[in-house]
This record gives structure tokens, sequence and C-alpha cells, in this order.
């Protein structure tokens, strides 16, 4: 089997794995405001756990986002500098498809099709379905930012369970589905599990970018501090 480093800190957790045949070595800390601090110490320490290096590794995989601005920055440049450094290819995975993932193991006996939901603010939630089987998570549609109303109206009618964050939002706490986990954060070890499915293409380190799917949140959230200053 192939050796692959996962890391995400497209949230308030910052999560390393790695995957060295069929051994698994993972650390997962709540650290907001500190990933720059954490990430590479976290990387060190499961490289010398497992005894290797980066030379030995066929992949870095990461959570491309949507999440946190600069999370998500974070882990991009951290995983361009390692790939650009060792010529390795990147596997950007979707960290809303990494959730769905922490369902699916949470809930191994699980069929059906679940509603990620994460707050984006604004009234908004970076949104997406997935079909769960075999413990695999496999993306129904597109990813899309989306009113809380929209979920409402479009979502809630096909989905049989729900995970993240923008469920705990009103009133999509009031009209949430049985199965639920609101306190939950991507995990790199779910991303390790999407990687050796073999369904995400790995691309160059140039081409490994963050999605954060509405460009607008920056200049929307200078506006407001511009505002509060007048």
């Amino acid at each position: 089997m192939a050796n692959y480093l996962a890391l995400d800190t497209s949230s308030n957790a910052c999560s390393v794995a790695l995957c060295l045949g069929e051994t698994r070595f993972q650390q997962f800390e709540l650290a907001p405001r500190g990933h720059m601090q954490r990430l590479l110490p976290m990387v060190d320490s499961v490289l010398a756990q497992a005894g290797i290096s980066l030379t030995q590794l066929d992949g870095i995989a990461f959570g491309c986002g949507p999440g946190s601005f600069t999370g998500l920055r974070v882990a991009t440049g951290v995983v361009q500098g390692m790939a650009y450094a060792i010529d390795l290819p990147v596997i950007p995975i979707s960290s809303l498809a990494v959730l769905a993932q922490g369902f699916a193991r949470r809930h191994p006996n699980f069929t059906g099709v679940l509603g990620v939901a994460v707050d984006a603010r604004m009234d908004e939630v970076y949104a997406a379905r997935y079909r769960i089987e075999k413990q695999v998570a496999q993306v129904v549609g597109d990813e899309a930012v989306i009113a809380v109303t929209q979920v409402m109206q479009e979502v809630l009618a096909t989905i049989d369970a729900g995970c993240g964050s923008g469920w705990g939002l009103e009133p999509l706490r009031q009209q949430c589905p049985t199965a639920l986990i609101v306190d939950v954060e991507p995990d790199a070890q779910d991303l390790l599990d999407l990687v050796l499915t073999g369904a995400y293409p790995a691309v160059g380190a140039a081409a490994a970018r963050p999605v954060y799917l509405r460009n607008s949140i920056t200049w929307q959230k200078r506006q407001r501090i511009r505002s509060a200053s007048l």
C-alpha cells in the first residue's frame, strides 16, 4: 500500500494523519487561531512516530475547503511547500466531504443521503449532499453557499441525516434530521479514507489551491469593520 500524509486546518481543529502501508498515525487538536503554530510540529510528530521522512511519501492530501480563510491558506502553503520541495503529488479534497466521511465512520451501519451544512456566517451555510454506502461518502450534486432558508426549502426533504455546525443555526435547529452531528470538525484520518478510495485525482503543487466557494467573505468583513469604525 502507498504512504500518504493528510492534513486539515479548515476549521477550529488542526489534524494530521499518516498511513504507512496499513498502519496509521494521527493527531487531532482543537486549536482556534493556532494552526500556523501547530501544523508543522504535528506533521513532524507523525513522521517521527512512523519512522519515515517526507521523501518516502507517495502523496499529500489536504482539506481544501470550504472553511476558515486563514486555516485554508495555512494548509495550502504548507502542502505546496512540502510538495515543491520533493516533487510530491497533492490530493485536494473537500472539507465537506471529510465531514461526511467522518459521519460514515461514526455511523458504520448508516446507508442513505447525508446533508452536510457548515456555518458560513451571514445566515448562510456551506452545503452539500453525500450518499453514504458501505461507509464511503460520495457527493451528490454540487457544493454551494446557500441561505439557511434555502436549506429548509430544498435540502431537508432530500436527506436522511445531517452533519455540521450549520444545523445548529436557527431555524434549522428546530427542523434538523433525526440522525445528526452538530459539534464536529473535519479530521485528517477521514481524509486518508477518502484518498484510499482512489476517487480523488492528484495534482501538481501549483494546482493545490483552497476552495472558498464565496470569495466575497473577506470584502464583506472589511466593509463591516469599516462601517463600525465610522
